[in-house]
């Protein structure tokens, strides 16, 4: 079966699986992803009735317009087999993909893939449609990223999992995503370039982990912003504030979209029969080509899927 494994991810809001009130307020905001979360914001006494909460909510609630995640325990807790089955058993069907915490080997992948498709087959679901998100959060897992990243056709979003990182390689540093204070360069450049080129290597999509700082619009701006320039598809959300400004930065500008598409149908005029055959040609006062239309169709693909709508178009030229 064919999957779309590159769905909008901008903003990909995390929400407690244990509070119903924010279950409830989730689905009117505009993420793009949604992550109901059985790990980190569920209490280990609160995780077996959350399962249940959210598989309510998956099957009941109005998602529409929203890639629907749920994040799982990691595989080194007793309860990840049981979320697993929980959640996908009771609402599968509506259901789009397993966030994987904490991923450190392939094998832990393909362990998920291969209780997935049990269910998938046991419950008559489609095999394959869930997919899998994999977050890496510790030396072991980035190290392993390239081997985890092709583990499962399965998987289709490789994520940074700051807070964790930062604690598992002795970071000086008690603020998230915040650059560790007496040193001067960027100390996440590695760990991005390396997550990205291994998402990119596969065809998956990057995306950026959470800043925890809420309230601070400005600051969860600017590591955005770092992110989006490096090329990564979207940063988790904590809160509805956030959401807005992450859309805003993983969508290209009215500009750069508009321009996108004109050197799209520019260059598919000038290489056709009527515009010449034409390997190069002029737009204005721009030289395009092959390489030019491959660039183009990325800032045009963001703006596709953030809905944008062009305001220029292209003019053949006159004889």
């Amino acid at each position: 079966m064919t999957v779309n494994r590159l769905r909008p991810r901008r903003s990909c809001l995390a929400v407690p699986g244990s509070n119903p009130r924010f279950l409830e307020k989730a689905q009117g905001l505009p993420a793009d992803q949604v992550f109901l979360d059985l790990e980190d914001a569920c209490a280990p006494l609160a995780k077996p009735e959350a399962r249940h909460t959210i598989v309510k909510f998956l099957n009941e609630g109005d998602w529409t317009g929203k890639t629907r995640v749920v994040r799982v325990n990691d595989w080194t807790t007793e309860w990840t087999y049981r979320d697993v089955v929980t959640v996908v058993e009771g609402a599968g069907q509506n259901l789009d993909c397993i966030m994987l915490p904490k991923v450190q080997t392939a094998q832990q992948v393909v362990a998920l893939d291969l209780l997935l498709t049990q269910i998938e087959k046991t419950m008559g679901f489609e095999v394959g449609k869930i997919g899998i998100e994999a977050q890496i959060e510790n030396a072991q897992g980035l190290n392993n990223v390239n081997e985890i990243a092709t583990a499962s056709q399965r998987v289709e979003t490789i994520i940074f999992g700051p807070a964790d990182f930062m604690a598992s390689i002795n970071m000086k540093s008690l603020v998230v995503g915040e650059q560790p204070p007496g040193y001067p360069a960027d100390a996440y450049h590695y760990i991005l370039m390396k997550i990205l080129m291994a998402a990119r290597a596969n065809n998956l999509q990057a995306i950026d982990g959470p800043y925890l700082q809420i309230r601070n619009i400005d600051g969860y701006r600017e590591v955005a912003q770092r992110a989006a320039a490096l090329g990564f598809d979207g940063k988790w959300v904590l809160h509805p504030g956030q959401v807005e400004a992450s859309n805003e930065i993983f969508s290209p500008s009215q500009e750069d979209y508009d321009h996108a598409e004109l050197i799209l149908d520019a260059y598919d005029y000038y290489t056709s029969e009527a515009g010449g055959k034409k390997g190069s040609a002029m737009l204005g006062d721009e030289m395009i080509d092959e390489a030019s239309r491959k660039m183009a169709l990325v800032i045009s693909g963001k703006g596709r899927a953030a809905g944008m709508q062009r305001t220029s178009k292209f003019e053949i030229p006159e004889a």
